[in-house]
Formats: structure tokens, sequence, C-alpha cells
């Protein structure tokens, strides 16, 4: 592991702990150049489909794309990281699972969309009034219609 401070790559690891539901190793390291401690996280890497855009460009599945449109919707909301980072894993792992060598990026949309719902409903409407792009006002009443109809249902 390169040091992020002076580029050598000799270290030791101080601590290791597990995170996430033990999905996730996070490792604090100490550079035997500088000195300096640092924190990695290491994960297993999913064979993962192309995700298929709605022009039909395709491109690699970017799980930092996916947190960084997560956590815009998330700003301000009482939600911890730890449930984000879960909800982008669970979107990644029901994707690798497909077995499918593409996804729609529709469908990725979906899967955020409906652990988004459970997790905030504000989040949700953020991420759904972008994702869906509401051609009017309608259309985001009709949303948020639906939502409370689903809630008033549960509760």
């Amino acid at each position: 592991m390169k040091c992020p401070y002076c580029g050598c790559i000799e270290n030791r690891v101080i601590d290791s702990r597990l995170s996430l539901a033990g999905e996730v190793t996070r490792r604090r390291r100490e550079c035997l150049e500088c000195e300096r401690r640092y924190t990695t996280y290491e994960r297993i890497e999913l064979a993962l489909p192309m995700v298929v855009k709605k022009d039909r460009r395709r491109e690699p599945f970017d799980r930092e794309k996916l947190l960084a449109g997560i956590r815009r919707a998330c700003v301000k909301r009482p939600i911890a990281w730890e449930k984000i980072d879960k909800l982008v894993s669970d979107v990644e792992k029901e994707i690798a699972e497909s077995g499918e060598k593409e996804v729609a990026s529709s469908k990725v949309g979906e899967l955020v969309m409906a652990g988004l719902r459970e997790l905030d409903q504000v989040a949700y409407v953020r991420f759904a009034s972008v994702y869906r792009s509401f051609k009017d006002i309608h259309e985001f009443m009709d949303e948020l219609s639906d939502l409370l109809s689903t809630e008033t249902s549960r509760g």
C-alpha cells in the first residue's frame, strides 16, 4: 500500500477491524519511511456487469458514483453513513448476483429508490425527483401521493 504522504510502499498494519457486517476490513497503517498513519478499507471485489445508460452508452458499474448520488439525496438527513454504505453494498450485491453481463441504469435506479424508500422518505423523494426527471409538478405530486398512501396503509 502506497503512503498517501510520501509515496513509500513500505508500511506496517497497526490495527485491523471488520466493519459493516463483516463486508469491509478497516486497516490502520503506519508508513515506515515518514512514520505517518493512514487508514485503508478493503472489500471483496465483485464481478459486476456493465451499466447500460438511457442513451445506450455502456460504462462499468461505479460504486463511488452510486454512493455520491445517494449521499446527495441524503444531505442534511439524520441517516448514518453506515446505512448509506449498506444500501450501496446491497444494490451492488444484487446486481452482481443477477449474473447478467449488462444491467440497465433504470434497474440500478429502481433498486436505489426501493432502498431509500425504506431508509428515509425525504431522501427517497429527492432521489426520485432527479432520477425520474418529473416533467411537471403533477408528476411530482403523484409520486408524493403514492408515497403517502403507502405510508398510510402501513401505519
